[in-house]
């Protein structure tokens, strides 16, 4: 499937996002406002972007309205609306906007010269010319720049990708739960200021997280409080709210590939991809980069080393 599309340039850091997110762990804050004012509303029509594919992972094209069916909590829903695309009609198409995240919390600093040597590689391929226009963020707690101005020349995004340094965050504790806690803490800020930002732009967006991901911190030595239960349960809804009104399908692109490939960490989150339903069954597992990936719709790449190839694959 194929659309019309339009990119900006974005270069967004955590301080930007410093009020919007999760609190540490042990907050005593509940969910978040925004989650508990609408889910309840009997009239909130929700927009669900759908890509059909085969085994081979071809797009499957040529489909109607009853040929899909849509269950909530297992009970059928009627689908109010139906438009299907395939790139030919461009201009009733709806935009569609590509987003690449150079991840420089979570990620070191050999592996993200790696990530942002790739990036750059593909996008200077076919002389610049990109066949998707994309917009760029790179996250790190050093500084922040806005260039909203749309651009489909790759060229133009390397050099913007190459003049801008990335700074690695630098925690005191970094080595223990507590660092990992506030690594976390930035990047759930981060996907939550990216969605509410995105939420205000017309079509789709696809979100490629170049990153190995936030820590996990769930496990038999890793218990967690009632109060903390209602936070993760708060924020894995208010989140999920997010990326799915601001119409986002997120990938994550481990760019440790290979060096990682088969590791505990790379298999873990599978865990907690089944939906939550109660505070009670909350785990920190739910809130992980790779969980939000896979239930938004997209893919979690951990396991290559050509970084242009999986990205090539994601679109």
């Amino acid at each position: 499937m194929r659309t019309c599309l339009f990119a900006s340039v974005l270069v967004l850091s955590s301080p930007l996002w410093a009020q919007a997110g999760a609190p540490p762990a042990d907050s005593a804050q509940g969910p978040p406002a925004t989650a508990a004012a609408t889910a309840s509303g009997a009239d909130h029509l929700i927009w669900l972007d759908v890509v059909v594919t085969d085994k081979a992972g071809n797009a499957v094209n040529n489909l109607a309205q009853h040929d899909f069916t849509l269950l909530d909590d297992k009970q059928p829903r009627k689908i109010l609306s139906f438009q299907a695309t395939d790139g030919t009609s461009r201009a009733t198409d709806p935009p569609l906007q590509l987003i690449f995240v150079l991840d420089a919390v979570n990620t070191g600093a050999q592996t993200i010269m790696y990530a942002r040597t790739q990036l750059t590689k593909f996008l200077r391929q076919n002389d610049g010319k990109l066949a998707i226009p994309a917009a760029l963020v790179i996250l790190t707690d050093q500084s922040t720049q806005i260039q909203p101005t749309p651009t489909r020349d790759g060229k133009a995004l390397a050099d913007s990708l190459d003049s801008n340094q990335t700074g690695l965050r630098v925690l005191g504790r970094s080595t223990g739960v507590y660092g990992a806690e506030e690594r976390r803490t930035l990047s759930l800020r981060a996907l939550d200021g990216l969605a509410r930002y995105e939420a205000a732009q017309p079509g789709r967006k696809f979100v490629v997280w170049l990153s190995p991901g936030w820590a996990i911190l769930s496990g038999p030595n890793l218990m967690i409080t009632d109060r903390s239960e209602q936070w993760v349960f708060g924020n894995i809804v208010n989140l999920s709210q997010e990326l799915r009104e601001a119409r986002i399908t997120l990938y994550s692109l481990d760019p440790l590939g290979m060096s990682d490939a088969g590791g505990f960490r790379t298999f873990y989150y599978e865990s907690f991809l089944k939906g939550v339903t109660s505070y009670q069954k909350a785990q920190n597992g739910n809130l992980a980069l790779q969980v939000f990936a896979a239930q938004s719709g997209g893919r979690v790449l951990n396991s290559g080393n050509d970084l242009v190839k999986e990205i090539t694959s994601c679109l």
